[in-house]
């Protein structure tokens, strides 16, 4: 069960991907995982042993690593943008 609204994920493509149904734009997708990250990070501290959500959670930060690979190679200002709106790589 996704911790994400409809309004969340709205809103979340609205700010990142341009437009609200633009959700297959690589900067929405890396905001969308970065939210799910983030949430199950909190998950993952309060309950240590849940191995399987640490391995998707694995899983999701190898994808969002992909996607920002490509979004460099592509299209290197808004990586930089990105990463800087989002809060990664400090």
């Amino acid at each position: 069960m996704s911790h994400l609204t409809t309004e969340r994920k709205v809103s979340i493509f609205a700010e990142f991907g341009g437009k609200a149904t633009n959700t297959g734009s690589i900067e929405g997708q890396i905001a969308m995982l970065t939210e799910r990250i983030n949430h199950i990070s909190g998950h993952l501290k309060t309950n240590k042993k849940d191995f399987s959500t640490q391995r998707g959670l694995m899983q999701m930060v190898g994808k969002r690593k992909r996607l920002l690979t490509y979004l460099s190679k592509h299209d290197l200002t808004g990586y930089r943008a990105l990463i800087e709106k989002l809060g990664l790589r400090k």
